[in-house]
């Protein structure tokens, strides 16, 4: 399960956060406990623990004190304006300038989005002028 190259405490924030984010885990919900965790996917449980205090740092998760870990209010909002943030500077940042590289108009960027719904074609001869 966890046979990625980051060391296991970080797959296993990725995988919570990713579960936070589909909705998979809900705000106020249950998660396993550590002991369960590292029993279920055979992983110490220094291991589970050190992911679970991290995704505690980050307000994703939370303890109740006698009763286990839930999922923070808030954490899937949290969570998806960090990873918009992130998408915006690491993935259409990038496109964008590389678009700009090419001479790539922002009309054309936008047909191409929005599946050329009865737009020309990105590129075509015709792309500077309207049709």
């Amino acid at each position: 399960m966890f046979d990625g190259p980051e060391p296991i405490y970080v797959q296993i924030t990725q995988m919570i956060r990713a579960q936070v984010l589909a909705g998979e885990l809900a705000e106020e919900e249950q998660v396993m406990s550590t002991t369960q965790f590292a029993t279920t996917f055979r992983i110490n449980p220094a291991t589970a623990a050190k992911a679970f205090a991290g995704l505690v740092e980050e307000g994703v998760l939370y303890k109740r004190r006698g009763v286990g870990m839930f999922v923070a209010p808030g954490a899937r909002e949290r969570l998806l304006g960090e990873h918009r943030q992130r998408y915006f500077e690491e993935v259409l940042g990038p496109a964008l300038a590389q678009a700009d590289l090419l001479d790539i108009s922002t009309e054309d960027v936008v047909a191409y989005v929005l599946g050329n719904n009865g737009h020309r074609k990105p590129g075509s001869p015709d792309s500077s002028e309207e049709s």
